[in-house]
């Protein structure tokens, strides 16, 4: 999707962080490219947002060292705070306030003087679709517009590196769907971005190379086809008519792939790797002999999902307590 250089914008060696007896990130290297997007998945408490404030200079590492475009995160903080923003995952605006006085004031402190403050707000009210609700109070926002001003808030100052933590979390399809084409501007524009997710679909969509995170450590990189490729050739996906009819579904699947068949929040599905669409074969006649109503079967590559779970062994939904404490 970007137009990715040989210059690396975010640089981390050994990267390290305890809160009292937890690790909540244990030895994390990363190389981002200047101009990509730079997946970080995993499930919450894996360690995510803790390497996101490492390296935005809002925690200070234990060990290891990081830099963003050349400047190391501890001795040259104030230089790398000048050329990154942060959406992170709760509000950074004012809800008294409009989104215009947002804006203005955030400019303001950057040091813009009120014209160009004004100029500025207007400027990014209007590329984040948010020009009827300037002057409305933020506490009346919906939480994709919300979503968008803290996005704006953190472009104030066109930073070259952006950091977005869950940055969709708990928005509608539709409003999730504007903040991916936000970013897909943001870097067409010449931006870098890391984007920390604990959806699959999201990591799919955006990112250039992915890094899957699990208890503080990174565990699997690269691309999205490469983590799907390193589990298996194919998958079959199955939706039933019935829910009720999973656990006969299961049974059948699993005798006739021979493979362990998995299930997932949604109750009317199964999936499993397979090692060719020819091994599915004779599955879905089994299914209509046991009396099993089919709405859909597809074969396809695994899923972000089935990566996750054949490295962790648990779907990336499944809270821990690594990160609480943080």
């Amino acid at each position: 999707m970007a137009n990715m250089s040989t210059e690396l914008a975010v640089e981390a060696h050994g990267l390290v962080k305890h809160f009292g007896s937890t690790k909540a990130v244990d030895g994390v290297d990363l190389a981002i490219p200047a101009g990509s997007v730079f997946g970080v998945l995993g499930p919450n408490g894996a360690g995510k947002t803790t390497a996101v404030r490492m390296l935005a200079t809002l925690l200070r590492p234990d060990a290891g060292s990081a830099t963003v475009l050349g400047h190391d995160v501890v001795r040259d903080a104030d230089k790398v705070r000048g050329l990154i923003g942060l959406t992170g995952q709760f509000a950074s605006v004012d809800e008294d306030l409009t989104g215009s006085e947002n804006l203005v004031l955030i400019a303001r402190l950057y040091g813009y003087s009120r014209p160009a403050a004004r100029a500025r707000a207007a400027e990014l009210l209007h590329a984040f679709d948010l020009d009827e609700a300037a002057d409305r109070q933020v506490k009346t926002f919906s939480g994709g517009m919300h979503r968008r001003l803290d996005l704006a808030a953190s472009m104030v100052t066109s930073p070259r590196v952006l950091f977005l933590d869950e940055p969709t979390t708990g928005l509608d399809p539709r409003s999730r769907n504007q903040v991916w084409d936000i970013v897909r501007v943001l870097v067409d524009d010449g931006a870098t971005v890391l984007l920390t997710t604990q959806y699959l679909e999201e990591a799919d969509q955006l990112a250039d190379r992915i890094a899957v995170v699990d208890h503080g450590r990174i565990i699997a990189e690269g691309t999205a086809s490469e983590l799907k490729a390193s589990v298996g050739s194919g998958s079959v996906h199955l939706r039933l008519v019935d829910p009720a009819q999973r656990p006969l579904a299961q049974e059948v699947m699993g005798r006739e792939l021979g493979v362990d068949v998995q299930t997932t929040s949604d109750t009317s599905a199964l999936s499993a790797r397979i090692d060719g669409a020819r091994s599915a074969a004779s599955l879905l006649p089994a299914l209509l002999d046991a009396g099993v109503e089919v709405s859909e079967l597809s074969l396809g590559q695994p899923s972000l999902d089935e990566v996750f779970l054949a490295l962790t062994g648990r779907p990336v939904d499944d809270e821990s307590d690594e990160e609480q404490v943080a």
